[in-house]
């Protein structure tokens, strides 16, 4: 966004300067990816909590860190040891290198990168791309969400009947959405919490939720371009997102066009997920 004052030179906004980093960023992330074979890579456990991890994870991180990470900046990145100095800055980076890494072992193309900026503890600026669709959403609560460099805005859909519902594939696997299977919607499984997001944002699904707990780096970029389109999310049960906290822990959330809120709220309410090994329980309304 530029704003020209008399005869002033242009000069570039806040959020534009961070967007532009963001979209180098992922643009550089991508060239690396192409240099890993998804469906052939090699992955490890992590000792911390069992989670796939590979190396183009790692490789993802540092470029991601060169390319975004300033002095006065913060950062939390699932692939970092966390520095707990950043509760003491303002501006804060929040990325996953690879949100999905499961799907990408597997050669699933539904994994992404995820760079959100923190202020203030609100995710006010986000990218998601996912390499292996081509696919790039851009956003900030000034400037809008661009999908694939065109302006985007989340779905303005005001029932669930027929809406389209992004699952977690793992929660669907697990049994979680069992007593969701009859509804009237289309319910799709999807990988990479981020992508799906990035999609609501978009407006190429009505909604998503996920009953598991998340950690920051998870959702924070998906958060913001969602609200950045116009669009609705909540953590679960009854709270607004918010960011750089010491526990990096979130419950789950729900996201969705503006209209499908009380809905999506109402239907919740009388959903209970028993919590996976490993992760902490989450509270319903």
């Amino acid at each position: 966004m530029l704003a020209v004052q008399g005869k002033s030179r242009p000069t570039m906004s806040p959020d534009s300067e961070i967007l532009q980093r963001i979209e180098r960023a992922l643009a550089e992330s991508v060239g690396v990816l192409s240099q890993f074979d998804s469906g052939r890579v090699k992955a490890d456990r992590k000792p911390s909590d069992r989670s796939l991890v590979t190396e183009a994870d790692r490789a993802v991180n540092r470029t991601l860190k060169e390319f975004l990470l300033r002095d006065e900046e913060g950062w939390l990145s699932e692939e970092s040891t966390d520095d707990l100095n950043r509760l003491q800055k303002e501006r804060v980076w929040v990325v996953d290198p690879l949100d999905g890494t499961r799907e990408f072992v597997a050669g699933i193309p539904e994994w992404s990168v995820s760079v959100a900026m923190v202020e203030g503890g609100r995710a006010i600026a986000g990218g998601v791309c996912n390499p292996a669709t081509r696919e790039i959403f851009l956003g900030s609560k000034d400037i809008g969400v661009r999908y694939n460099g065109k302006q985007a805005h989340a779905s303005q859909k005001d029932s669930l009947d027929g809406a389209v519902v992004l699952a977690s594939r793992r929660e669907v696997e697990d049994g979680a959405w069992a007593s969701f299977q009859k509804k009237s919607f289309v319910l799709q499984p999807m990988g990479s919490v981020a992508y799906k997001l990035a999609r609501v944002a978009a407006g190429l699904a009505d909604a998503t939720w996920t009953l598991d707990s998340k950690n920051e780096w998870d959702v924070a970029a998906g958060v913001a371009l969602v609200e950045a389109a116009g669009g609705c999310v909540q953590f679960l049960p009854n709270s607004p997102p918010t960011f750089n906290n010491k526990t990096t822990l979130l419950p789950g959330l729900f996201a969705c066009g503006p209209l499908l809120r009380d809905q999506i709220t109402s239907l919740l309410r009388h959903s209970i997920r028993a919590p996976r090994a490993g992760i902490a329980p989450i509270a319903h309304p």
